[in-house]
């Protein structure tokens, strides 16, 4: 995500005189990246781009944290600022202002404090300049607070008219399908189950927690009395509810990605101490504070050893200490052991030591370790030949008219094998299963296409996942295409020319397999490998062919050279009559054996039951007599005869 902060924003939170240009490098060598910086006015704005697992920079505080471990680095003194609210106030489990019912699994920490009379205004000219750029309209002081809060400390907060909210009360809990709530933005939803709602003593919704205020609690002009809220929520449920509904703000970017709890309270704090500054409200000594699981400090340990021989650099434990307190992380040394202390605002994204050791490297400085030259001689030829083999098959197909596609992997449950790998949030039926055949995607891929063109010729190339049992599923690269507007013998005529290109001897052999026409499916072999299959959909005009590209490859001749005949061949037209029903690649391949001095067998014309065939008689050592081709011809009519009731035409 991106977020946009002024330069003189992040100076009340960090104690610098350096330039906004070398805030800008300096950080995005080390840490946020910087993407550019632009004049605003008379200040600057910053263009940070922020990791999806660094939620606690994504704010001002957050930037003025790292640029405090960062700039010191680099020469330039930099300190974070002590901004802490004064907290006269006590947080307690239960007010007598607002009866609340949390369910925690959904809200880990909730907190809300009433502020009464206050005087809704404009905004100060500072307040709208910061907000606007950060990408945020001003509306007025009460809806400002909220945002300006959300910015500066990345902790999103809402406000409710409090004399909105029948019977003080609130309850925070599971949505219900087919419940609705209209928002501030005045669109109505309809809600799925397990969102995250908040109902008011008549068990009206009055907030879609986490996404956006309901409009039955807005603050408008007339509010006198404001409830300021802030929580954290659980964010696999805001993240599934905000998909759902299509509706993406800000404040849900956020909460999926998990906040920090502790920072609630220094929230809630800084947003009353607004209040108090812009509003002239006064707030209630007491906070309600719903916090059932505190944060326990994590501890990561590790040595000095592990970091040094991964960084390959000799860094000392006061470096590494110091590197690590200036980013938030108490720790201490016990002999070359060291105990790191993780902080609450990197509890998400710190599990384990390499996540310590990282830390250390970015501020040391990526740029700053040594370089070498990887040792070796480069290879005459790379290993692994799958893409070049891969870019081989797809120019061969072009070439035989084919128009690669691609399809999605997700399939409904209809077209996938028993035991295929569903998603646990699927963005719709249709997309539910990763496939385990091809052959539904150019399927449908066809039929999309059907009346468009008078003929087509599809393919693709992509993983299939064939389905383990209690584990994960195989992914087979697989080759398949379909074909519309060619007859059965030009479909598997291209098939088998792409096969003889590719310099593979291939058989036939009839297969009932699904999917297709019954009767009409070849399997195909490379002497007893199997290849893939061939046939007639049950669409009689649709024909679709499909191979293991991994197995095509294996069998995959390597190319041999032959010196040229010295003697020509002996070429004869014989025309045979075949009864219906025959299968023709069965006549050639008995034609073949009858003689080795057969060197080629062509089927060239085909007019109803008569079949001419083109034989080419050829003998290495010597030009044969036409008494000796005379010869061959009988034993080939002979043997057709008998194995077929074949004849020759008259």
């Amino acid at each position: 995500m991106d977020i946009k902060i002024l330069h003189s924003w992040l100076l009340d939170f960090l104690d610098t005189k350096a330039k906004p240009k070398d805030i800008a490098k300096y950080l995005s060598l080390c840490g946020p990246s910087v993407e550019r910086v632009n004049k605003f006015g008379n200040d600057f704005v910053y263009d940070i781009e922020i990791t999806t697992n660094r939620i606690d920079s994504a704010s001002v505080y957050g930037i003025a944290r790292e640029a405090s471990a960062i700039l010191p680095k680099f020469g330039i003194p930099a300190k974070l600022k002590n901004n802490k609210s004064e907290n006269r106030y006590r947080f307690v489990k239960k007010v007598r202002y607002l009866d609340a019912i949390v369910d925690s699994s959904l809200c880990s920490r909730f907190t809300a404090v009433l502020i009464k009379n206050v005087k809704i205004n404009d905004s100060p000219k500072w307040m709208q300049q910061r907000l606007d750029a950060a990408g945020i309209r001003s509306i007025n002081n009460i809806v400002d607070i909220s945002n300006y809060i959300m910015i500066a400390l990345g902790q999103p907060a809402h406000t409710f008219d409090y004399d909105k909210i029948r019977g003080a009360k609130m309850t925070l809990r599971k949505s219900k399908k087919g419940e609705q709530i209209t928002t501030l933005d005045s669109k109505t939803f309809i809600l799925p189950d397990g969102g995250i709602v908040i109902e008011d003593g008549e068990k009206r919704l009055v907030d879609l927690a986490g996404i956006m205020g309901g409009s039955l609690s807005a603050v408008d002009e007339n509010t006198k009395n404001v409830l300021l809220f802030v929580q954290t929520y659980n964010p696999v449920v805001i993240r599934k509810t905000s998909m759902q509904l299509a509706q993406r703000t800000q404040a849900a970017t956020i909460f999926e990605k998990g906040t920090d709890e502790e920072n609630v309270k220094d929230a809630i704090l800084y947003g009353i101490k607004l209040f108090k500054d812009l509003t002239k409200g006064i707030a209630e000594n007491e906070i309600i504070d719903i916090y059932p699981n505190p944060y326990k400090t994590k501890k990561i340990i590790t040595d000095l050893t592990f970091i040094q021989k991964r960084l390959g650099i000799s860094v000392s434990k006061k470096e590494i200490s110091e590197t690590l307190i200036s980013l938030g992380f108490e720790n201490e040394w016990k002999d070359n052991l060291l105990s790191v202390y993780i902080p609450s605002f990197r509890s998400k994204d710190f599990e384990i030591e390499e996540d310590v050791l990282e830390e250390v490297a970015r501020i040391y400085g990526y740029h700053n370790m040594p370089s070498k030259i990887m040792d070796g001689n480069i290879p005459d030829e790379p290993p692994e030949k799958q893409f070049g083999f891969e870019t081989l098959v797809k120019n061969l197909l072009r070439g035989w008219g084919g128009v690669e596609i691609y399809t999605l992997s997700l399939t409904s449950k209809e077209n996938v094998s028993e035991g295929a790998l569903k998603l646990k949030n699927p963005l719709g039926s249709d997309r539910q299963f990763l496939r385990t055949s091809l052959m539904p995607s150019l399927l449908i891929a066809a039929n999309e296409n059907l009346g468009t063109f008078d003929n087509f010729h599809l393919f693709e190339m992509s993983n299939v996942y064939l389905p383990i049992k209690n584990n994960l599923p195989i992914e087979k690269l697989m080759l398949a295409g379909i074909l519309e507007g060619y007859s059965y013998r030009e479909a598997k005529g291209i098939v088998e020319g792409f096969l003889e290109t590719l310099r593979i001897n291939v058989s036939t052999q009839q297969e009932e397999s699904k999917g297709f026409a019954a009767g009409k499916s070849l399997g195909i072999y490379s002497k007893e490998t199997y290849l893939g299959k061939f046939g007639v959909t049950e669409k009689p005009s649709l024909m679709y062919y499909e191979f293991d590209l991994e197995t095509l490859q294996k069998v995959t001749e390597k190319v041999r050279f032959k010196n040229i005949p010295k003697y020509p061949p002996q070429i004869e037209d014989i025309t045979l009559v075949i009864p219906a029903g025959t299968f023709i690649g069965r006549v050639v391949q008995s034609i073949e054996p009858v003689s080795k001095l057969i060197s080629k067998v062509d089927l060239i014309d085909i007019h109803q039951e008569f079949y001419t065939f083109r034989i080419y008689y050829q003998d290495p050592n010597k030009t044969l007599t036409d008494k000796e081709v005379e010869s061959i011809h009988d034993k080939i009519l002979t043997n057709l005869s008998k194995k077929f009731g074949i004849k020759l035409k008259n």
